[in-house]
């Protein structure tokens, strides 16, 4: 083999020449990339891997004598180390090496014919299509149960193959199935659960409708619940489309006394809209939604819904009319109530014995969701401006917890009576 390229200098030499180990030793130290004419087909190769064997009695060589050979095939073939390796051992087992792939004459023999496609694209048409698994039970079912040998191939298909007659041109030209397209999920808010650190400012938000009448809608009660002190706003309006939703979704932020950093809501759509993005995307608000399957992402609110709106606001029918009325009730008295006199379990995290994170509820850590923003260090940092600790404190301290839990009895008294006077008047 004559000839080699170094770079782009084309050198004439014999490599024959080479006799000896120290020469192969020197030839690998002075040329790093050496492309040999007359080696370019696998047949060249071979010959040349056998001469260079041959030459160099490669069999009573030693192990590392024998890398130095190798290498040198590998600069001189373009081989791998693992194919030359798996060369060396057949010529060593046979003496020779013979080129023993080739492309196959005649194409794979086809086991189900286009016969057997029409008769998959009838049944697909008789049955709507059904899955692979179950196209393939009636299939045999045909065969064995009814005695229909036009089945006596498709019977045995496997399922993966069955698919792949469905597409087949011949299929395809007889079964044409059009399906509408379908919408996709918007791209709004991030799929996760909230990730607050300890900060006040990541609220969870749901709706709570207050029952029909006579297909006649109720209220319905925004619920807002920050993860991390549990204080706690409701918000009433007359519907959940976006003219009614979206004033009330702003009072709300407003009416936290910390700055909100994140808004967090199921995939309802009445919270999952561009509208609701944009206006959270201008207060700078990280926007999360909940995972499929992951309850708890949002499991704060609903257990909220629950101890407070429903227990203090029923589940009986309040015409929409009213939305405004019972939204001062929870403006005045629900929400002051909550926050500043209504104590709240917070949980402690302890690992178990075998490593898994179980919550426990202290009763040095019931507070109040106010209780709770004093606790927490740098309290004063989340506060907005306008507001401050101390006048949060003076505000719990004017009432006693009592004569807030009184007040708000009394004002919910005087609300659902008036409300049932005037609906049954109306009726």
């Amino acid at each position: 083999m004559k000839g080699s390229i170094i770079g782009n200098m084309v050198i004439d030499m014999n490599e024959k020449r080479l006799v000896t180990l120290e020469q192969l030793k020197e030839f690998l130290a002075a040329t790093e990339e050496v492309a040999f004419r007359g080696c370019g087909e696998d047949e060249d190769r071979y010959r040349h891997i056998v001469e260079v064997l041959q030459r160099f009695a490669y069999r009573g060589l030693g192990k590392a004598d024998k890398g130095v050979v190798l290498r040198y095939l590998m600069r001189t073939t373009g081989y791998s180390r693992q194919q030359l390796t798996r060369l060396v051992a057949k010529w060593s087992a046979k003496g020779c090496l013979v080129k023993a792939y080739g492309a196959p004459s005649k194409g794979f023999a086809r086991r189900f014919t286009e016969a057997d496609v029409a008769l998959l694209a009838e049944t697909d048409a008789l049955h709507n299509t059904l899955s692979g698994p179950a196209t393939r039970h009636l299939m045999r079912r045909a065969l064995e149960t009814y005695g229909d040998a036009r089945y006596a191939r498709l019977a045995t298909i496997s399922v993966g193959h069955l698919y792949n007659l469905r597409k087949r041109t011949g299929y395809r030209d007889r079964r044409q199935v059009f399906t509408k397209t379908r919408p996709t999920g918007l791209a709004i808010g991030e799929r996760r659960a909230p990730a607050p650190d300890n900060r006040p400012g990541f609220i969870g938000i749901d709706s709570v409708h207050q029952g029909d009448q006579d297909g006649i809608k109720g209220v319905y009660h925004i619920n807002a619940v920050d993860c991390v002190t549990q204080w706690e706003l409701v918000a009433t309006c007359e519907k959940i489309s976006e003219a009614f939703l979206l004033p009330v979704i702003r009072e709300l932020l407003d009416g936290f006394p910390f700055a909100i950093l994140g808004f967090h809501a199921d995939n309802g759509s009445e919270y999952i809209n561009h509208k609701v993005a944009r206006m959270l995307d201008k207060l700078c608000v990280e926007f999360t939604k909940s995972r499929p399957r992951h309850s708890n992402d949002n499991g704060l609110v609903e257990t909220k819904n629950g101890a407070v709106v429903r227990k203090h606001l029923g589940y009986s029918h309040i015409p929409q009319r009213y939305a405004q009325e019972v939204n001062a009730f929870c403006t005045e008295h629900l929400n002051p109530y909550v926050n500043l006199h209504r104590p709240c379990l917070f949980a402690r995290e302890v690992a178990d014995k075998k490593g898994k994170i179980r919550k426990r509820y202290p009763l040095e850590m019931v507070m109040t969701p106010l209780e709770k923003l004093l606790a927490l260090p740098s309290a004063d940092t989340f506060i907005k401006p306008g507001v401050t600790l101390d006048a949060l404190k003076a505000q719990a301290r004017a009432l006693s917890d009592n004569d807030a839990a009184k007040r708000l009895n009394e004002a919910r008294q005087r609300l659902f009576l008036s409300i049932n006077k005037r609906s049954r008047s109306a009726a």
